[in-house]
């Protein structure tokens, strides 16, 4: 058993193509923790966000802090602390924080193909 802190300051600068803006990223379970599944925690700050992209797995979002935005081609929700999205695989989607707010959530999906689709 293993236990795992999420701590902004131990967050390091995302400067990753799929990044609009400043991204500040913890890698919480990596495969050496846990070779089939990954967990990151990902602070936008305000307006920040990523482009439009796909993951080959389901990821579930969860919400721990601030206001932000997860849009798919026909949905937009406007989530805050206490929420979680699950996108299935395949979707294409974004995500981020408001305008005029940061956000913080946890990322957790099974390893796999990650696309940037940023047409539109």
């Amino acid at each position: 058993m293993q236990r795992f802190r999420q701590d902004r300051t131990l967050a390091t600068p995302s400067s990753g193509e799929i990044f609009i803006g400043k991204v500040f990223s913890q890698q919480m379970v990596t495969d050496q923790n846990a070779p089939s599944l990954r967990v990151n925690s990902l602070t936008f700050e305000e307006g920040a966000r990523n482009r439009w992209h796909r993951h080959s797995t389901e990821q579930v979002l969860i919400i721990m802090e601030g206001r932000g935005i997860v849009e798919n081609e026909s949905e937009t929700f406007q989530v805050a602390a206490g929420d979680i999205v699950l996108i299935p695989a395949g979707e294409r989607h974004w995500h981020g924080a408001e305008e005029n707010a940061s956000m913080t959530h946890l990322s957790i999906l099974i390893p796999g193909e990650l696309t940037i689709d940023d047409e539109g």
